[in-house]
């Protein structure tokens, strides 16, 4: 099971939390979990990944615009993907729910399948997807792993081996 984490950072603190996704993602059986900032995305990879998961730090209360621009323009078909987000912030407060929620509306209109399991599977919970100020205390770098192992655990549950489903 192929899960791409795709993410925007400037300062390394989103990159970071990025790893931590990615470490959560490969804990379970059979996943290879890549990193991708979006200067540098994989398409080959994200063409056969099941799931994906998306991040980026706030600006002025709401996603980067580098995210904002790639989910607006991006060719790549995410059509019956696995979608999660993730958000870095400055401060508690800072936007990353507002982030969160416009990321998970772009994988939406891709026609992408989100998902985040809230609070459905108990402590830590990971409502929107995983928030971490700055690059994140012992617990929000915790969360963050869950979000991964999560998101891989589901898509095996979705898919198990299968191969990925042709795009709309």
């Amino acid at each position: 099971m192929k899960i791409a984490v795709i993410y925007h950072s400037e300062t390394g603190n989103t990159a970071r939390i990025a790893e931590r996704i990615a470490e959560g993602a490969r804990t379970i059986p059979g996943t290879e979990a890549r990193l991708m900032g979006l200067d540098g995305i994989d398409e080959a990879f994200l063409a056969e990944a099941r799931a994906m998961v998306i991040g980026c730090p706030v600006y002025a209360g709401g996603l980067s615009w580098q995210m904002k621009r790639w989910l607006d323009t991006t060719k790549l078909k995410l059509a019956g993907k696995l979608g999660s987000v993730f958000a870095t912030e400055n401060h508690v407060g800072g936007g990353a729910d507002i982030a969160e929620l416009s990321m998970a509306a772009g994988l939406l209109v891709r026609g992408c399948l989100v998902y985040a399991a809230g609070a459905s599977l108990g402590a830590p919970f990971t409502h929107f997807g995983a928030v971490a100020v700055k690059d994140g205390d012992e617990a929000q770098k915790e969360r963050a792993r869950v979000l991964g192992s999560r998101v891989a655990e589901k898509a095996r549950e979705l898919w198990g081996g299968a191969e990925p489903m042709k795009s709309l």
